[in-house]
């Protein structure tokens, strides 16, 4: 019988939610003691996820707005460098995860984490003394180099490994548990909003830019206080981070929970060891060979490319209406990223209520396909403008849904899923690095024509491409896992049947 539970817990991720009140966080099935593991490992990952994702939230937007608060003055820049550092920051990213997707198996998260934040606070703080385009680019470099892996490998990774293979997987695989899964790591998109947000609107650098004991302007106090704000966070990693279920810490787990979370995911053929069954040709030779790799690397990169966040032009058309004050600019800048903090619960809740996954990604990018189609025409009101570059975070809000159903598709394999993962985000980050440089020009900005078709065309892509490829290889996942686990209970009732025989 409990073999014939196991295999109902496999249910489709696109089901309906069978009558289930929006509120009800849970599965029916959860046990309190259930429930209070999950709710543990929520209180473990959440509060440090979000402390690490806010920060570099703050980091991402600080370079654009030094660019419109002085650096660009200061340093002399004239053409296409804010851009430029983009693309070096980028580059970071990129050649990091190649050493660091070797170092995650080896050691343990709340180990590896701390270390990648020491590195990321460092090269931060040594922006503040920056006094060329050459020593910045380094430092964006490095800064790329450590900060990407924390945000979206290893915290993603982390949050999947434990809570959505806990929260949607073992407590029952289906539309709600995904809801549960997103809505977690959708809190660490809201607070990198926030953290845009702030290095916005933030007034405490300005007060100390303008003490005239404090000679240093307001873009190099944000580096500052940015690197100093990393330590606490990467002292309290080590002691709180749960790791992985193959490699927990035990500072924080009990034997026994650990045990309770394994066994859970077991039962919905997760991958818990992280340990490949084979050499490693033949593990890269099954990955390579798997068409999942190439489409999900696919649909990532179309989504990446989606994207114009990254080079923030409504901060560049601020500036270019000359009508404001350098603080006022990076206040009205604060506006976007503040509501994309209300995208990203929109479109997270609105997955589960009203349209699933698939639904989800269509709402968000037909959005952010109307805003650019507003910014490429330009010659419209300024008040179409002001909704057009406002809108441009509905891209990012729909980012924990493709996460989300991305590892869902990868679930029953945790070294495959890596291998996967890493590739997935290297190959999309590379990718963003050149038609940076080719569609977002600094010295076009901030009538970006390339840039806003490009990314209009690309969000179309993603929507077409998920309705057509990534829904049938979803529902082709969960029905090939139900038949394994029927197969499985089916021989498991024979083996039964012939030892009473005997």
């Amino acid at each position: 019988m409990s073999n014939i539970v196991k295999v109902s817990k496999l249910c489709n991720l696109h089901q309906k939610r069978k009558g289930r009140a929006w509120y009800h966080w849970y599965s029916a099935e959860d046990s309190p003691e259930e429930r209070k593991l999950l709710l543990k490992l929520d209180l473990l990952i959440i509060p440090y996820a979000i402390a690490a994702y806010w920060i570099k939230g703050v980091d991402q937007t600080n370079i654009s707005n030094a660019y419109v608060s002085g650096l660009k003055d200061d340093l002399g820049f004239a053409g296409d460098e804010l851009v430029r550092l983009n693309s070096m920051y980028i580059a970071g990213a990129v050649i990091g995860q190649l050493p660091f997707t070797l170092l995650f198996p080896m050691f343990p998260m709340n180990w590896i984490i701390p270390g990648m934040e020491v590195g990321w606070g460092l090269f931060t703080l040594l922006q503040y003394r920056v006094e060329s385009f050459a020593e910045l680019a380094a430092y964006r470099f490095m800064v790329g180099f450590f900060e990407v892996l924390i945000m979206y490998l290893a915290l993603g990774t982390e949050v999947m490994n434990w809570d959505v293979e806990e929260g949607y997987s073992s407590w029952g695989f289906c539309l709600e548990r995904l809801l549960q899964a997103c809505f977690k790591v959708q809190h660490l998109k809201i607070f990198t909003g926030s953290g845009e947000w702030l290095g916005g609107g933030k007034q405490f650098p300005y007060l100390l830019a303008e003490t005239p004991s404090l000679n240093w302007d307001f873009y190099r106090w944000m580096f500052i206080i940015c690197a100093l704000i990393t330590i606490p966070i990467a002292i309290a990693g080590v002691l709180i981070w749960p790791g992985t279920p193959a490699r927990p810490n035990r500072l924080v787990l009990s034997e026994i929970e650990i045990s309770k979370a394994k066994a859970r995911l077991a039962a919905n053929k997760s991958d818990i060891y992280e340990k490949p069954h084979e050499t490693r040709f033949q593990l890269v030779k099954r990955i390579v060979t798997d068409r999942k790799l190439w489409i999900l690397t696919l649909w990532n990169t179309l989504y990446w490319n989606a994207s114009t966040t990254f080079y923030r032009p409504d901060l560049l058309w601020l500036k270019s209406l000359k009508r404001f004050s350098t603080p006022r600019v990076n206040q009205l800048g604060a506006i976007a990223p503040s509501l994309g903090m209300a995208y990203c619960l929109f479109v997270n809740f609105s997955m589960d209520l009203l349209w699933g996954p698939s639904g989800a990604i269509t709402f968000a990018l037909s959005w952010n396909t109307i805003a650019m189609i507003i910014l490429a025409i330009w010659d419209v009101p300024e008040s179409a403008k002001w909704f057009a570059f406002n809108s441009i975070y509905t891209h990012s809000a729909m980012s924990s849904v493709l996460n989300g159903w991305t590892n869902d598709i990868l679930r029953d394999d945790a070294v495959g899923r890596g291998f996967t993962l890493t590739f997935m985000n290297l190959f999309s980050q590379s990718s963003t690095a050149w038609t940076g440089l080719l569609a977002f020009p600094t010295s076009e900005a901030p009538r970006f024509l390339t840039g806003y078709i490009y990314a209009a065309v690309m969000s179309v892509l993603v929507v077409n491409f998920t309705f057509a490829v990534i829904l049938p290889l979803s529902k082709g996942v969960d029905r090939s896992l139900v038949v394994e686990s029927e197969v499985e209970v089916t021989v498991g009732s024979k083996s039964s049947s012939n030892e009473k025989g005997s």
